[in-house]
């Protein structure tokens, strides 16, 4: 028998169909109409273009108007480098908190969960003068360096919630195999927390990859600039080549969307993982 559908259960469904119309909208937007003309763009945003206004000239107004290869370097080594450092860091923070108790142990947890209240940029002003002093403007490491303090907190408190989910057996037993301790994080550890790797990565991925305030004001400099600061260069005071604009966008979400696919499965299964004991 067929049990009768809660209004609460349809006013979620809803509300999660809204967001992700939301969400998905402005995507679908830019990608209709990179490949539109401007009387295009303009007349109708919402339709898909057809024979008459179907052109490629924005994408080739980035690639010869811009060095957009050197930006999207930029910021796939930024990215890269970043995410790489705040996982392992993090798991390794994580593995310290949660197996290890010691003095100050609390109040760690205490700054990195401040670390997630307090948004980095309030302290632009600081961090741009400790990069001045360290000769460090005008580089992807000022980025790399502000990226990872910036995703480190929300790392450490993810990771830690899958590590103490893990079987304390598990450990046990390899310490009693003489087993050290680089390798019980090395060998069990990491591959059981992959899924939640994986969530960090994803949430950690796309707020640096779409960033513009901080290479804006740590790395504006030519040859250092990331494919959100280069797309600035097509928006001008009086006016804006929204064929390039939308072209360039277009070429800097690809990358992200093709990663979420990749870790899609993952990232459902960190964010579900523990919901069910």
């Amino acid at each position: 028998m067929n049990r009768p559908i809660r209004p609460s259960r349809i006013l979620v469904h809803l509300a999660l169909i809204l967001y992700t119309v939301i969400a998905l909208g402005p995507i679908l937007l830019i990608l209709l109409n990179a490949f539109k003309t401007r009387r295009a763009i303009f007349a109708d945003p919402l339709g898909f273009p057809d024979a008459r206004t179907f052109t490629t000239i924005g994408f080739d107004q980035v690639f010869a108007k811009s060095d957009f290869g050197l930006y999207f370097l930029n910021s796939l080594t930024v990215t890269v480098v970043s995410l790489g450092l705040i996982v392992l860091i993090g798991a390794m923070a994580a593995w310290a908190l949660t197996e290890y108790r010691f003095r100050g142990n609390t109040i760690i947890g205490l700054y990195l969960a401040i670390g997630i209240m307090v948004p980095i940029r309030l302290g632009s002003v600081s961090i741009l003068r400790m990069m001045v002093e360290l000769n460090l403007v005008n580089t992807l490491t000022a980025l790399i360096l502000v990226y990872v303090a910036q995703g480190l907190p929300l790392a450490v408190l993810i990771l830690g919630e899958f590590i103490q989910q893990i079987p304390r057996e598990l450990r046990d037993a390899a310490r009693c195999d003489g087993v050290s301790e680089y390798r019980i994080f090395g060998s069990i550890i990491l591959p059981l927390i992959q899924p939640a790797i994986a969530t960090v990565a994803v949430f950690t991925m796309v707020p640096i990859w779409n960033d513009l305030w901080f290479p804006l004001i740590l790395s504006p400099g030519d040859g250092k600039q990331t494919i959100t600061l280069g797309v600035q260069q097509f928006i001008g005071q009086y006016v804006t080549d929204w064929n390039a604009v939308l072209a360039s966008l277009t070429l800097a979400i690809a990358p992200i969307l093709v990663l979420y696919l990749l870790f899609s499965r993952y990232l459902v299964r960190g964010l579900t993982a523990g919901a069910v004991k």
